[in-house]
């Protein structure tokens, strides 16, 4: 025996329900433009009063609102009681909350992100072995790009509990160098050379002034410390510019920038090594005679 549905087609094409069918077409198709252009308009009129990382907030904080409020208005035209719809949401976001502890963990630490500002975004940052340029710091995670343009993705509960370096954090960098020369070397004339290299840079400041200082004495070699001071989007200009600057400068100026030297000591109840320079004509007889 087979039964057959009976489909109601009048009731389903009831004026009451193509009106709701319009008026929840009219919610969805101008609604969500609405709101685009809403969230667009908003971060143009923040982005000279908020950060980078501030306006993306706001951008985020509208457009969630509004999808929140779209949906919320199509469920009433549907006929759905709203209370009952939230007393049922809120007892889902407790089961939720429970099954997911480490989510809220991360969220908890991304509002203490956002609300401390460590950094922010475009700022460039190292946490553990990983530096990069800061994307987005986002309430779960925060998106990073490395400097060999790869995409990483850090849970914001790691950056809370992990040291993080801020490069860019100030307007200004020093660039520290470490330099070696031989001790035959005069240390006032290197010390001249080098400051003559820092006034003679463009990416150099001077003020904070440039600083030689002569730091120790190495295994092979006078140890300086070279450091300058530069705008944070100049760093690397300044570090290619100046390393090619003193090696150039340093052979110019006869400056010996030496290799580590060892001197093997075999104790005094030993015999020497016995060494001897052979030139080329005695390499040619050995070879015959081994012939």
């Amino acid at each position: 025996m087979f039964f057959t549905a009976q489909i109601d087609w009048p009731r389903i094409f009831s004026g009451e329900n193509i009106t709701t069918a319009i008026r929840i077409a009219a919610l969805i198709v101008i609604g969500f433009p609405l709101l685009l252009i809403l969230v667009s308009a908003s971060g143009k009129a923040m982005k000279k009063r908020l950060s980078a990382q501030g306006n993306m907030l706001l951008r985020k904080g509208i457009f969630y609102a509004g999808s929140l409020f779209i949906i919320l208005a199509v469920i009433y035209q549907l006929g759905y009681r709203l209370t009952a719809f939230l007393g049922a949401a809120g007892i889902a976001g407790i089961a939720i909350g429970f099954a997911s502890q480490t989510s809220i963990s991360n969220i908890i630490s991304g509002l203490f992100l956002i609300s401390e500002r460590p950094f922010e975004v475009g700022d460039i940052i190292q946490v553990g072995d990983t530096r990069g340029m800061v994307l987005s710091i986002d309430l779960l995670s925060v998106k990073l790009r490395t400097f060999d343009n790869q995409f990483v993705r850090m849970p914001n509960e790691t950056l809370i509990k992990t040291e993080v370096k801020n490069f860019t954090h100030f307007p200004i960098r020093r660039l520290d160098i470490n330099i070696s020369v031989a001790y035959k070397e005069d240390v006032c004339r290197v010390e001249d050379i080098l400051f003559d290299i820092a006034a003679n840079n463009p990416f150099c400041l001077d003020e904070p002034e440039p600083i030689v200082r002569f730091t120790n004495f190495g295994d092979s070699a006078l140890e300086f410390l070279f450091a300058l001071w530069c705008v944070k989007d100049d760093y690397i200009k300044l570090r290619n510019k100046v390393m090619k600057e003193i090696k150039e400068r340093f052979d110019t100026e006869g400056i010996e920038i030496p290799f580590p030297h060892r001197t093997l000591y075999t104790g005094s109840m030993t015999e020497p090594f016995p060494v001897r320079v052979i030139n080329e004509n005695e390499k040619k007889i050995d070879s015959n005679k081994a012939e």
